[in-house]
């Protein structure tokens, strides 16, 4: 067992979510050994941005046994079946806030995440939607893209009102923030406790002028859903310029734009784990499990 120095996971947390873990490797009579301190040092490597090879084998055993498991869970979708869990149980007792705020976060892509394919090259169907195979969960370039900074990815996420993640899409640095909204409110799937339909629809999106453009706006109105998104300077020049014919200006209720700020703050806290605030994965399903991971620490501690 690890010591509680290398620990991320309390024991009341550990209790809720190790049920939820595969018993196995999916071989009859070969149980996995010791769930906790492989999970603890794959929370390890995260939060310090260390080298799988230098995980302590005196706390961890074998870093081997560490990245495979993580590697494994990463393809299986185990960590968005844990959140999941998670998420339903925290939704049945009323504690999810539906007012979501949605964003994305840069990142720095370090030489050991891009030096098996130029990030140019398609690797996959483009998409990481959880109900994919493991194959067609690969973004192309995986998820790796040229912006300003160089060589770069994004973290684009949906968070409820208290700052909590319920979503996360890993693209390329390069992607317009916009363009990802569909596929971040796609990942939002909250299974009920008993009968009845996930939910996958907020009350809310609270988002910045990235979101402005009418067509996502139309996309959200249409599944009635309450739009909080002030408008680009240049869209109310063009519209002000059409005099009549422009339209009336879109509402924007300043006090819930007010709460937008909890999205930055869930950033500001993913990114101290290190091995988040810059990627050293060379697979976008392994740098976004580890941000599943992180999420799935949150949402035990309620």
């Amino acid at each position: 067992m690890t010591t509680s120095r290398y620990r991320v996971f309390s024991d009341d947390q550990w209790a809720r979510v190790e049920p939820l873990l595969p018993s196995n490797a999916g071989r009859r009579g070969h149980p996995f050994g010791d769930n906790r301190r492989v999970v603890e040092a794959i929370a390890y490597r995260y939060r310090t941005g260390i080298a799988w090879r230098d995980l302590p084998r005196e706390e961890f055993g074998p870093w081997q046994t560490a990245w495979k498991r993580h590697r494994r869970y990463a393809a299986d979708g185990t960590w968005d079946r844990v959140l999941a869990r998670l998420l339903a149980e925290a939704d049945a007792a009323g504690k999810v806030d539906w007012a979501v705020s949605v964003d994305a976060t840069i990142t720095r892509a370090h030489q050991h995440a891009t030096n098996t394919t130029r990030p140019e090259q398609d690797t996959g169907a483009g998409s990481n939607h959880r109900n994919q195979l493991p194959a067609e969960r690969e973004p192309a370039g995986h998820g790796i893209g040229r912006s300003r900074g160089g060589l770069t990815t994004k973290i684009h996420a949906a968070v409820d009102g208290r700052g909590r993640p319920l979503a996360a899409v890993v693209t390329g640095g390069h992607r317009n923030d916009g363009a990802v909204l569909a596929a971040v409110l796609a990942d939002i799937r909250v299974p009920r406790i008993g009968p009845g339909r996930p939910r996958t629809r907020p009350d809310s999106v609270i988002a910045d002028k990235a979101y402005s453009a009418g067509t996502y706006r139309r996309a959200l109105r249409a599944r009635g859903i309450a739009v909080v998104i002030p408008q680009k300077s240049d869209e109310i020049a063009a519209r002000k310029r059409r005099g009549s014919r422009g339209g009336r200006p879109p509402g924007l209720d300043t006090d819930a734009y007010k709460r937008r700020n909890v999205v930055e703050r869930h950033f500001a806290l993913a990114k101290q784990w290190r091995g988040l605030a810059t990627r050293y994965d060379k697979l976008a399903i392994t740098y976004r499990a580890a941000v599943i991971l992180a999420a799935c620490l949150i949402w035990s501690r309620i």
